[in-house]
């Protein structure tokens, strides 16, 4: 794969700073090779052909299986040319293809890889301040068959406040009312007893007051 166009000085001394930047961050998890400037290192196989990405993501197994591919870009190099000679070619490969790209010409990245169809599995952008380059990822788009299936949760239906107060507590509720007028019959039935022994009684001492008097 030969460079599509020779950048600015500037911009090519930025694009390999950034791709030292990626190196340094992705060797946590791979074995990471680069191709910056117009070093040929580590190819990758298109076909017959070797290309030559930016990085190269591989296994830190014996096999170093390529896993993934950066293609890091500057302002000059965003356009439909590199999309299609380049960007299209490196998001057929097995691996993930990553893009990086400056914040300003994000846009134009997106607009690209939408016309031309182009799968990116992250999309990126980069933003130099002084001595720092901050990334920011702008796009997840996961490869098909990548897409983890999460097992369904039937949420259980809101309940009315009535239907809460019936199944919150009903046999409490209903066994309280069944025995509160059981409770009531016997407190009357306590006041009318009492009610009886006292007339009665009131009754048996009047009677022999009424005998004195008929003596």
């Amino acid at each position: 794969m030969s460079p599509i166009l020779l950048r600015p000085v500037r911009e090519q001394l930025e694009h390999d700073r950034v791709i030292r930047l990626l190196q340094a961050k992705y060797k946590r998890k791979f074995d990471v090779a680069i191709n910056p400037g117009n070093e040929q290192g580590t190819p990758v196989m298109v076909g017959q052909s070797p290309w030559f990405p930016d990085l190269v993501l591989l296994s830190n197994e014996r096999g170093r299986k390529v896993l993934g591919v950066i293609e890091v870009e500057t302002a000059e190099s965003v356009n439909k040319v590199e999309a299609m000679a380049q960007w299209a070619t490196l998001a057929r490969l097995r691996g993930a293809f990553h893009l990086y790209v400056p914040t300003s010409m994000i846009d134009v990245a997106r607009q690209l890889c939408v016309d031309q169809q182009i799968l990116v599995g992250e999309l990126w952008a980069y933003t130099a301040i002084a001595d720092q380059v901050r990334f920011t990822l702008v796009q997840r788009t996961p490869r098909p068959g990548e897409e983890k299936t999460q097992p369904s949760v039937r949420t259980p239906p809101r309940r009315t406040p009535v239907e809460r107060v019936r199944q919150g507590r009903p046999a409490a509720g209903r066994a309280t009312r069944r025995a509160a007028p059981a409770a009531g019959a016997r407190r009357s039935g306590g006041k009318a007893t009492a009610s009886r022994g006292a007339a009665a009684a009131r009754k048996k001492a009047s009677r022999p007051a009424r005998a004195q008097k008929r003596k």
